[in-house]
């Protein structure tokens, strides 16, 4: 399984390679699988709060989030979509589909932090990836912390600037 590091901020050039490589992994039939990991971010919370993880997340041959560490909180956890605080074990991520960690669906919950996260603060994960062939991969995560997804404060900046 490879791994694709991304930028933190989309363009559109960058969203129409990016649209054009994973095509091109789809249908090249020796190819290796790729999982791509975009946009991660989390809210911010002072110390010994919990605070939650989002991100989008990519394979192109399927496979299972079966894991997550971090050093800056006691637990972290897999939530169910919705507002109830169930975790779940496992997070499948379907061959070719986005799955989006955000709020109100599938997300990350960092419980009891280690430390404050402020506003532009970076948190390091560690996502275990379990392929559909069985293999497992460990997938470094550099997450910020912020108020809402880059996507939303790019759309936000557009929408409030006069053409």
């Amino acid at each position: 399984m490879k791994i694709a590091a991304l930028p933190k901020g989309p363009s559109q050039g960058f969203l129409v390679a990016l649209c054009c490589g994973t095509v091109l992994a789809l249908l090249a039939p020796n190819a290796s699988a790729l999982f791509v990991v975009n946009q991660p971010w989390v809210r911010p919370a002072k110390l010994e709060q919990s605070t939650e993880v989002y991100m989008n997340l990519t394979s192109t041959d399927g496979a299972t989030l079966v894991a997550v560490h971090t050093s800056d909180a006691e637990e972290i956890v897999i939530r169910a979509p919705g507002k109830t605080a169930r975790a779940v074990a496992t997070l499948p991520l379907p061959a070719g589909m986005l799955v989006a960690l955000a709020p109100g669906k599938s997300r990350l919950a960092m419980i009891k932090l280690k430390r404050s996260v402020n506003l532009g603060d970076r948190l390091l994960l560690t996502l275990t990836i379990e392929g559909a062939d069985g293999s497992r991969q460990e997938i470094p995560v550099n997450a910020e912390a912020r108020m809402r997804s880059p996507l939303d404060d790019e759309r936000h900046a557009h929408h409030t600037h006069a053409h």
